[in-house]
This record gives C-alpha cells, structure tokens and sequence, in this order.
C-alpha cells in the first residue's frame, strides 16, 4: 500500500523574545498508509498537538514538508478534519445545525436533499438520534464529542486529526466512544492520527504508536506496531497475548522519558578538580547483590577519597534503563552484565555501533538459573531430567526469563540448555524481565522460570516459589558477572577521572570482599535506595548449606567474588572473545573479522594496570583457560572454528565491523 500521508524531515522552530529560538521538532520523519489508524504519544510539551497541527495545515514546518496524497500541505482544507478535546460546537445552533453547518459549507454541489441525507445519516452513525434538536448545552461530554465526531466525518474528510479527543470524558463514556469509532473507521476506511496521553487508548484504538521524545528537539523515539487484530473490543483486546507487553513497552518509554528529564535538568558542565578533568559523575546501576562496589564506594567515601566528591547513583530498574542511559549520554558510567559492552560496541543497539569500554571487572559469580517448585515436585533435579520433562510437555509453552540478550544470564543460561540438548530458541521461550520482576512473575506462573542474579534466586526458594538447578559455580566457576562501563569517547575525554573511577570501585570491591564488612554491606544493600529488600535475602559471605537446599542435596547459592590479588578484577580480552562467539552463535551481533581489534578498543586493561599499581595492588597476568561444565574446550586462537563446532546455534553472519573511532585519544 503506498504512502498516504508523508512527513518529510520536519522542524519547527517557534521564535521567542529577545531573538531566542525554541526547537520544538527536529528530523520528524513519518509515512502514514490509507486506512492506518496512527496514534502521536509523549509527555507535555513533546510537540504531539505541533506535528497534528502542521498535518491540518493550521500551522507551518520550519524545514521539510507534510504531503497528502502526494501534494504539499500549506493550509487548512476540507479534505483534513479536526476533532478537538473541547468540541468547538457553537452553542446556539443544534445537533444537527452543528453538522449541517460543516456539511452545507463544503459540499455545494450536492442537493439540498442529498445534504440533508448525509446529515440525518451521521446523526445515526453516532447514535444521537433522540438529541438532533438540542443545543450543545442540552448535551453530556460525551454527546457533544459525538456531534464533533459526526461532524468531522458527515464531509467525508481523507484524513481524521484528533486531539485527545476523549481527554475530558468520564471512563464509561470514553470506553463507549471509543468502541463506535473504532466501528465508524473500520466501516468507512477512515485514515485517522490521534494525539493522546491514553497508554490504553493507543494501544486499543491504533495500528502503530508513534513515541516521542521530550523537548526541546524532540523527535521520535520509536514506533510500535500492534499486532491485534481488527475489529476490536476493548474487553477482549486485554486477553490478547500483545496487549501487555505492548502496554508495558509505552509505559517503561514515558517513565524513561521522565527519568531524562530530571537528569536533564539535574546535569552540569563537567567540574574539574584534584586534577580530574570531571568530578561530578551520574553512574547507573540496577538492583542486584552485584551493585555493592557502588554502594559501598559512596557510603564508605572511596568516591571521595579519589577526587571524585560528585558522585550520584542512579537506580534503574532494567539493563534497558542502563543502555539508554549510556546511549543518550545520561549517565557518565554503569554497572554493565559483563556482554554490554561487546554488544554495544557491534551494534546490539538499535543495529548502530555505540563503541563502550570496560577497565574493571567489578564481580564475578553470582548468577543462578532457578526453576518454578512444581519442576522439583514433577521430579527435575537435573539438565537431563529438564530435558525428559520438555520432551514429555512438547505440547506445552515453557518460558523462561532473561535480563538483557547481553546479560551473561541470558549466554549462561542458553549455553546450559544447549549442553543438555535444548534449543533455547525453540524448546522453550525466552523472555525478557527485570531482575526484580523475576519472582514476581514465577509466583504468578506467567514464566517456569530464569536465570538471574542475588538475591532473586535466593528470594525465590526463601518464599517457596522456586529452587535453584544450577549456579553458575557449576555452569563456569568464576565467569565475569558485571563490569564497569563507559564510552569510548568518554573514556578519550576523562582519562584521569576514569582511572580514579576504577580506583574507588576496586577498594571498594576489596571492602566487600572482607568477611568482616559483611554485614555492613548487607545492611547497606538492603537500603531502599539500593535493592529495598529484606536482609535475609542478602548473602555475601561463603557458601551457607543451608541456604538453597531442599530435601535432597542441590546446589549452594550464586555467591559474588567481589575482589581477589591476580585477575578476579582485571578485564580479560579472552573472556570477552568467549562472550562475542555466543552473541554470534545466538544471532545478536556478527561475528567481526576484526576482532582482535575490537578486543582492544573494548578492554582497557591499561587503565586497569595504571590504577591497581598506583593502589599498590599486585597484579598477575597468567589466567586459566575458559573451562565451562561441559568440558567443550574454548578455542580463542580459532573462534570461528569453536562456532563452527558447536551442535546448536543459529545461522551466524562473519562481518568486517565498522566501529567509529574516538575523537580523542583514549587512556
């Protein structure tokens, strides 16, 4: 179907006092179809009702064009109707005066009788046939938008524009409105795009939801399609499998804008002192036993002690909270799943390279897959049996829930079913969750189960909810769990308050990690701006064996290596060529050519170097090999050869991956 409505690079300026300029769109690029129920969705001020009014022809883009059909948009015209949220009804005339009056103004040629015809006929169409001779004041909300509605559709308009035309309306009403004109465009064929702040209503009443970003120079930010198919009721809409998923996809957007927002506001230029080229720094993390270098690194004053006295943490409840906090530039540095970096940097994002560096592995262990408490009680005790009960249940869906696609949760997770013969991406269903939903939803039975870090797993068995069929002590003892990241780019630019970062993160990874601090940092972890959790799901120390365990021996639980003499925190390009063969062997990213080059760029193991030395720390350069449950041997001197031989993977791409250099100089 060709482009019915096309927004062509558009932006709008609005010229203030004093010669100052307001960006209010920018690089707004949008092709609507015939027949394409489009919703416009963002906070206040995201320029929603701007983009609807330069669709109408009521206002002007600054740059770039709006067509219809073909032909440049310039001014108002019959062929766009505009359904506002106050009704624009004129109070002395009646129902159907209001409609006639629309109709008698654009359509000359026909009949006084044809134009009477089509009036009465959309006076039905709305269902005001008792009110045709009342005034507006006579009318309820809800009637007086139905005369709008007639009103807009009795001339026969190419396009529908509404804005927020429900916003006024009691639920019962607006649910009733809604339904009729979802029947009114699907009988008609009507083209419509709707402004609304409804996450509900776009998602029931549209074909695509256009996100925007928040202003100034806002732009969109993404464009879901949904997949409910037509005709709709809204009672039967929240039963179909995409409703929430497409619901919480809008909400987890708005929050996020928000979010930006108040970082926004909240950001400075960067302060320079105690010879840091930056000192105030936002630092992302989320939720897990795995953030405690942060935690401890500003309440214990490690931040402080290397200059860096302008530290804030920033809570996010998601890995996605995480990449969009990096990739928009809103937070200087994260706690990353160790794979984050490497998927960044090869385009996981949006199919763009964000190159991102990692100089300190800041943990690792501490994951664990954990099944729902029936598979224990249907008699799953291991992978074997996992597999007997997939076999036995083929006909059943089985979900499982993964934090990120560059989560070691989700390589570790797929590398322990592949081992056992399942397919990850056939056998079961994987699915991704917050760390902190992860119970939630395994009490709820909407997944059988995850693979995720403390205290979520321990939570889980605590509650009777689940237990644990593998840590990864058993999957691959000493794996990187999470890492320190930044951008590259932000690495070039602040090489001395990158290496005071990794400083303050690693004496504070060598506070955690002594017995003595443990409950302290327990304690500290516990807090509400951290996990908000009970203590007694908090586990730092060494293996507890009563922790985990059910009736007959399982596994202990994920315990954190937070800091060790030797290699536990240096960044290893081995481990990280280990983590770039799975994201080829799942389909995530190609596998690059360039390589070893990319291994570079990615670790920093200088920075790493320059900072344990000027701590004092010692520093060994000799690592195991890579030895995983299976006894699979990793070959890192041929990566594609171990691909190559591995029984279960996805198709891989083999690529040259273009990664855009520095501006500056990196440490």
């Amino acid at each position: 179907m060709s482009t019915f409505v096309a927004v062509d690079q558009i932006d709008k300026v609005f010229h203030l006092s004093g010669g100052q300029e307001y960006i209010a769109l920018k690089g707004i690029d949008l092709q609507i179809k015939k027949g394409e129920f489009v919703s416009l969705i963002g906070h206040s001020g995201c320029g929603k009702s701007t983009l609807l009014n330069m669709v109408a022809g009521l206002d002007l883009p600054t740059e770039g064009i709006v067509t219809l059909e073909g032909k440049k948009i310039t001014q108002p015209g019959p062929d766009r109707m505009v359904v506002f949220q106050n009704y624009s009804l004129l109070p002395w005339r009646t129902v159907r005066e209001n409609i006639a009056l629309a109709v008698n103004a654009v359509m000359k040629d026909l009949s006084v009788s044809e134009r009477r015809s089509i009036v009465e006929q959309h006076i039905d169409m709305v269902g005001l046939r008792p009110h045709a001779d009342k005034p507006p004041a006579m009318l309820s909300g809800g009637q007086k938008q139905r005369v709008a509605i007639a009103r807009a559709l009795a001339i026969r308009p190419k396009l529908l524009l509404l804005d927020e035309p429900f916003g006024a309306l009691d639920a019962l009403t607006r649910g009733n409105l809604q339904e009729q004109l979802m029947k009114i465009c699907e009988e008609n064929q009507v083209t419509a795009i709707m402004v609304t702040h409804d996450v509900d209503e776009a998602v029931l009443l549209s074909d695509r939801i256009v996100m925007l970003t928040n202003g100034p120079e806002s732009k969109i930010g993404q464009i879901l399609e949904v997949d409910i198919p037509r005709p709709r009721k809204r009672l039967e809409v929240v039963e179909h499998p995409s409703y929430y998923s497409l619901r919480s996809e809008i909400i987890y957007f708005l929050n996020q804008q928000k979010r930006i927002k108040k970082l926004r506001a909240r950001k400075t230029t960067a302060i320079a002192r105690h010879g840091l080229e930056k000192v105030n720094l936002e630092i992302g993390f989320v939720p897990l036993t795995a953030c405690a270098p942060l935690a401890i690194a500003k309440e214990k004053g490690f931040f402080a002690k290397h200059g860096l006295d302008e530290v804030t943490l920033v809570r996010e409840t998601s890995w996605r909270g995480i990449v969009d906090g990096v990739a928009g530039g809103y937070l200087d540095a994260a706690q990353m799943p160790s794979g984050m970096p490497m998927w960044l940097t090869l385009g996981g994002h949006e199919n763009r390279s964000l190159p991102t560096v990692t100089s300190l592995t800041m943990t690792r262990n501490g994951n664990a897959i954990t099944l729902a408490k029936r598979f224990y009680e249907a008699g799953v005790y291991s992978l074997s049996d996992f597999r007997k009960y997939l076999q036995r249940t083929a006909h059943q869906r089985h979900t499982m829930g993964i934090v990120h696609p560059s989560s070691m949760h989700n390589l570790l997770l797929r590398y322990w079913l592949a081992a056992g013969g399942i397919d990850p991406d056939q056998d079961v269903s994987l699915t991704t969750i917050p760390p902190a939903q992860m119970v939630a939803d395994l009490q709820a039975g909407t997944i059988d189960g995850y693979c995720v870090g403390e205290p979520w797993n321990m939570r889980a068995t605590e509650e009777g909810a689940g237990f644990v069929i593998a840590t990864d002590l058993e999957i691959w003892l000493g794996h990187p769990g999470k890492v320190l990241g930044v951008r590259e780019e932000w690495a070039a630019a602040y090489p001395n308050t990158h290496i005071a970062l990794v400083k303050a993160l690693l004496e504070a990874g060598q506070y955690c990690a002594d017995p003595a601090n443990a409950a302290e940092v327990r304690e500290i972890l516990a807090r509400r701006e951290y996990l908000s959790t009970d203590m007694a799901y908090i586990q730092i120390e060494e293996h507890d064996p009563t922790i985990c365990d059910l009736d007959r021996p399982m596994q202990e639980y994920a315990h954190h290596q937070f800091y060790g003499e030797g290699v536990i925190n240096r960044p290893s390009r081995t481990e990280q060529l280990w983590i770039m063969t799975q994201l080829a062997r799942w389909g995530d990213t190609p596998f690059p050519r360039n390589w070893v080059e990319i291994l570079e760029r990615i670790c920093r193991v200088g920075v790493f170097s320059t900072a344990a030395r000027e701590l004092g720390l010692e520093v060994n350069y000799n690592r195991s090999p890579i030895q995983l449950f299976d006894q699979v041997p990793f070959n890192a001197d041929d990566p594609i050869a171990y691909l190559n031989h591995l029984k279960i993977k996805r198709a891989f791409s083999v690529a040259d991956v273009a990664v855009q250099a520095s501006t500056r100089t990196a440490a």
